[in-house]
């Protein structure tokens, strides 16, 4: 049995899939973090079979588009005095800006400064994007 102690206020990100912790973790940067943060691999699941969590020992502001896109069946916990006060589900998000890059290498926005590049949900099931400048399709 894992034991890892409670947090008395921060994040908790939970469900995590198997191997998408280290990602989110770098995507977030929470290396650069002074604050405690504990980062669990391979959690026996009975849900999941296994998984992984993210423990944040502070307040943060979270990009709610990046956590979806990388892992929409994440749980956010929001703790205070050592109890969970709010539960947020995340979900693919509907359009992407500034996160994905265009994977057509024809593609302006890969040999032209373009600023902004916004990227549309276009296949839920495959997690797919269209760009907003050549409609290609683009995962993360």
């Amino acid at each position: 049995m894992i034991n890892v102690s409670k947090i008395k206020k921060g994040i908790v990100l939970d469900h995590i899939n198997e191997g998408q912790g280290y990602k989110l973790f770098s995507q977030l940067k929470l290396d650069e973090i002074e604050d405690v943060v504990v980062l669990l691999r391979n959690i026996p699941s009975r849900k999941m079979g296994k998984k992984d969590l993210i423990k944040i020992e502070t307040d943060l502001l979270l990009d709610f588009t990046v956590l979806g896109l990388i892992d929409p069946d994440i749980t956010v916990n929001i703790i205070e005095n050592g109890e969970m006060v709010r539960k947020i589900k995340l979900q693919l998000p509907e359009k992407v800006t500034d996160i994905m890059k265009c994977k057509n290498p024809r593609c302006i926005t890969n040999y032209e400064k373009v600023r902004h590049v916004e990227f549309t949900l276009s296949d839920p099931q495959k997690r797919e994007y269209r760009c907003e400048y050549c409609d290609s399709p683009t995962s993360l």
